[in-house]
């Protein structure tokens, strides 16, 4: 049932959370070059931030959904991006590795609440009919931070230094932050987590089944995704300049595929539209490992990649939504868990391969895993409903 209170602004405002949090979560590998010198590190040390930052979000979101569920919506949200945005202007003046990789995991493991909760809080503001679009367009934030966070972190970072963008994130999650406690009403409260929601959620094969979907789309993104910059540069000697270009390609295409799965989601149904992004994905991917070397062809594949990008999450989320909707706020919660989970599989292994100058391997490796998160996903199609006996 929609909130009478919900200002119209409400879903954006959720949305440009979300952007922050994108931002604050992918921030390292915009500008890991830039790391790696500042702080006198390896880029494989560097990107390390993203590994540890993903184990924290992980355990961090369905462990803060449980003990957070009572409270209300507003507080929740508004006191998160607070935290975030604290989190990025204090990793600003980290005076090392160590204190960086402390701040933003504290900074992170608060952070792990924003995704679900927004997504939760999307089924309290809009009705039934509505839901599927609006949760696909409050992730269009997830797009932006790579179509915009991502290359404007990639060139401040490298004009200006590291931390200059993690500066800029700051000030953009407390402009993020004003705008919330503004338009989101108060009074908003979920379903609150138990621990029978959690065992319930275990015994549905649906929900096992999307989750580990998932998981096997996020490794093989981030296997690749978290040291593209690296990549481009030692396969095609791409400039800082160049790399900012193509994760812009990245996220602009990202944009786009949310774009046109939030049209077509409520009418083609969230199963194919999971299935065509889906494809577009392992598309993508395929013609990287393919083309590895060559930039112009490398950059296609980026593109094609992007409209899977953001789109095959909100897709996720939408399906789990839908599979058991009492179940909501554990799933969403649960969902953005083995994302992390994906990220950190995937950026380890991303990185052991780096560290060993198993360039070409990794794009390979990548497609291994979206060639079985497309299996499962075939496998999770809908079964017809049967018609009751007359």
């Amino acid at each position: 049932m929609e909130s009478p209170r919900a200002g119209r602004f409400t879903p954006t405002a959720l949305m440009l959370g979300n952007l922050v949090t994108g931002c604050s979560v992918l921030a390292p590998a915009g500008m890991l070059p830039e790391l790696s010198a500042g702080l006198g590190i390896s880029i494989h040390a560097a990107g390390l931030l993203i590994t540890f930052g993903a184990i924290t979000l992980c355990i961090g979101s369905p462990l803060t959904a449980w003990l957070t569920s009572r409270i209300e919506r507003r507080v929740l949200l508004t006191t998160t991006l607070a935290v975030l945005a604290l989190g990025n202007l204090a990793s600003a003046f980290a005076p090392d590795y160590a204190s960086l990789l402390v701040i933003r995991l504290v900074m992170l493991a608060v952070g792990a609440l924003y995704t679900p909760q927004a997504a939760g809080t999307a089924a309290l503001i809009v009705p039934a009919e509505r839901r599927g679009s609006t949760i696909a367009y409050i992730f269009l934030g997830w797009s932006l931070a790579a179509a915009v966070g991502l290359p404007l972190i990639t060139f401040i970072a490298s004009r200006y230094g590291w931390r200059a963008a993690y500066g800029e994130i700051g000030a953009l999650g407390c402009v993020s932050f004003l705008l919330l406690l503004v338009r989101l009403p108060a009074g908003l409260k979920g379903t609150p987590v138990d621990l029978k929601t959690w065992s319930e959620v275990g015994r549905d094969r649906t929900i096992l089944l999307l989750l580990a979907i998932t998981m096997l789309q996020m490794s093989g993104q981030f296997a690749v995704f978290t040291f593209m910059g690296p990549l481009l540069k030692k396969l095609t000697e791409a400039s800082p300049d160049a790399i900012g270009i193509v994760f812009g390609i990245y996220g602009v295409c990202g944009f786009l595929g949310v774009v046109v799965a939030t049209r077509i989601v409520d009418t083609w149904g969230p199963y194919r539209t999971s299935l065509l992004f889906t494809c577009l994905l392992l598309a993508g991917i395929t013609v990287w490992a393919l083309s590895a070397g060559t930039l112009v062809l490398m950059a296609i594949a980026v593109a094609i990649w992007g409209l899977g990008f953001a789109s095959t999450n909100s897709m996720q989320q939408v399906r789990l939504v839908a599979a058991a909707p009492p179940l909501a706020p554990a799933t969403v919660a649960l969902n953005t868990s083995v994302l992390y989970i994906g990220q950190a599989i995937g950026s380890a292994v991303g990185g052991l391969l780096f560290a060993r100058d198993l360039l070409h391997s990794t794009g390979f490796v990548a497609v291994g895993f979206v060639v079985l998160a497309l299996v499962l996903v075939l496998v999770s199609r809908p079964r017809p409903a049967v018609a009751a006996p007359g």
